[in-house]
């Protein structure tokens, strides 16, 4: 076996560990990890990358956006809520201890978050 494919194989498992915990507490974001899973999966496997995309949690958070491009507004609504929620609480946390550098780039990345998900990312209509 490639040590390249070991690498994939190893990478691939744990994002997709963390991908996971990331449906449960919000702080690490899920469809990256699992982006990068599905992508070292399939430069690893065809059985796991076929195993992968055959996932409940595949279907739910990146089979829209693989195959057409966008989420659908419910979806969009819950990333765009939860992200505005956690930057939220760490802004409102510096700012009472009067740290202001550090808020505002936590506001510049909010929007660009905001500005990324409402207009660079296609809502779908669901079916």
């Amino acid at each position: 076996m490639k040590i390249s494919r070991i690498v994939f194989i190893a990478l691939g498992c744990i994002c997709l560990a963390l991908g996971s915990i990331g449906i449960v507490l919000p702080i690490l974001p899920t469809v990256p990890f699992y982006l990068v899973t599905a992508f070292c999966f399939a430069k690893s496997s065809e059985r796991l990358h076929t195993w992968f995309i055959n996932t409940g949690v595949y279907k739910k958070h990146l089979q829209s956006y693989v195959e057409k491009r966008g989420m659908l507004l419910k979806t969009k609504i819950g990333i765009i809520t939860t992200v505005t929620v956690l930057m939220g609480a760490g802004f409102f946390l510096m700012a009472r201890k009067g740290i202001w550098i550090p808020c505002v780039i936590l506001a510049v990345i909010w929007v660009c978050h905001i500005i990324y998900f409402i207009f660079g990312v296609k809502t779908i209509k669901e079916k």
